[in-house]
């Protein structure tokens, strides 16, 4: 391991893991395992007593995967309703320029 690196250990479902970052990302990373363990205990705790360490992960994984890509198309959604409003808005003032009648300076 280099010195731009730092090792790290996590626990996740009560198994612990070790892995690499930078420095800069450690907290990120640790933020992202306890939101990790919180859905594969979640998954454990709601019917899952009898899946393995690696089927909760899958399981998590699969998840939050799926809440990603349905506020991706939540975020793609809302962005093109406010470009077509922003649109909107553009063509009116550029409509209403167009029949004020321009005032002597």
């Amino acid at each position: 391991m280099n010195q731009e690196t730092l090792s790290m250990a996590v626990q996740l479902a009560g198994c612990e893991y070790r892995f690499a970052c930078q420095p800069s990302e450690r907290e990120e990373l640790l933020d992202a395992a306890r939101y990790l363990d919180l859905k594969m205990r979640e998954i454990r705790d709601h019917g899952g007593k009898t899946l393995n360490a690696q089927a909760l992960a899958v399981m998590a994984a699969l998840n939050l995967s799926h809440e990603l890509l349905r506020q991706q198309r939540q975020y793609a959604e809302a962005d093109r309703l406010v470009k077509n409003q922003v649109r909107d808005l553009l063509q009116k003032v550029d409509a209403a320029l167009s029949h004020a009648t321009p005032t002597g300076v």
